[in-house]
């Protein structure tokens, strides 16, 4: 099974449907979306919301069936000092409407034990929607780490409620692939591809996140050796935002393509 993805970090606020058409030319069948789209480089994109606007989600979905692609992941949910995931609920609805199966949730509020019950909160209302939740570990945030996305996971006590793997994060917190093949394979439920050097090269952690990762196998990730830790059957997500190519004039299409190659060779060799 053909299990690669493309996130949606990776083109920087591209509208929706040209994100899609993005992907099936690259062949890949899986996307992440977030339902609000803002600039996060001068490409010159217009802002967009899918919660504020129906014509854009028909057009998505229009766009999704004519090229056989599926959004697999709600990306963007955020748990904020004082904030109450109830208020997600419209949003939710949104993703259910667009049959996304699962959104994906990261933490800004440094009480953990808040974080935790937030959590709980968003897996319940995703749940009710038949969407499963799952927790990403970011360095520098919240739940910086795999043992305190663990802790998040028992505490919220759902089977729907589970871990994201990303190549970068869970490296640079600390953890190796054996961490990694400890884990329960019922408590991963989605992963994100990318490679980095082992240490930063940047000051700012969520300045080379956010902008500039790595062609998976240009860096130093045991990217193999996390592929073959995880569950069978998971989509494996390119998340490879690269904003010197973007600003630079390189499109949405020429900058993946050697991604995608890049990362069908990964999965091909952690298969055999």
């Amino acid at each position: 099974m053909d299990q690669l993805g493309i996130g949606y970090l990776s083109v920087f606020g591209l509208p929706p449907v040209q994100f899609v058409d993005v992907a099936a030319t690259l062949q890949c069948r899986f996307i992440s979306m977030f339902l609000r789209g803002l600039p996060l480089a001068g490409l010159g994109y217009p802002p967009f919301s899918l919660k504020k606007d129906p014509a854009l989600r028909s057009d998505l979905r229009s766009a999704l069936r004519h090229h056989g692609v599926s959004i697999t992941l709600g990306d963007g949910f955020l748990v904020v000092a004082g904030g109450d995931m109830r208020a997600c609920a419209a949003d939710l609805d949104i993703v259910a409407e667009l049959s996304i199966p699962r959104i994906n949730v990261v933490s800004l509020d440094s009480d953990l034990g808040r974080t935790f019950d937030e959590f709980a909160v968003l897996a319940e209302l995703a749940a009710q929607r038949g969407i499963s939740t799952v927790v990403e570990p970011v360095p520098g945030l919240a739940v910086a780490d795999l043992p305190t996305a663990l802790a998040a996971v028992r505490h919220v006590g759902r089977s729907d409620f589970r871990l994201l793997i990303d190549t970068m994060h869970v490296s640079r917190s600390g953890s190796t692939p054996p961490d990694v093949a400890a884990i329960d394979p019922g408590q991963v439920g989605y992963a994100q591809l990318n490679d980095a050097t082992r240490r930063p090269r940047s000051a700012d952690y969520m300045e080379e996140a956010m902008y500039e990762r790595l062609v998976p196998g240009e860096g130093e990730l045991p990217l193999r050796d996390i592929i073959r830790a995880l569950p069978d059957g998971l989509v494996i997500e390119l998340e490879v935002p690269q904003r010197s190519l973007a600003l630079a004039g390189v499109s949405p299409i020429d900058r993946l393509r050697p991604c995608v190659a890049a990362a069908r060779r990964i999965l091909a060799d952690a298969a055999g």
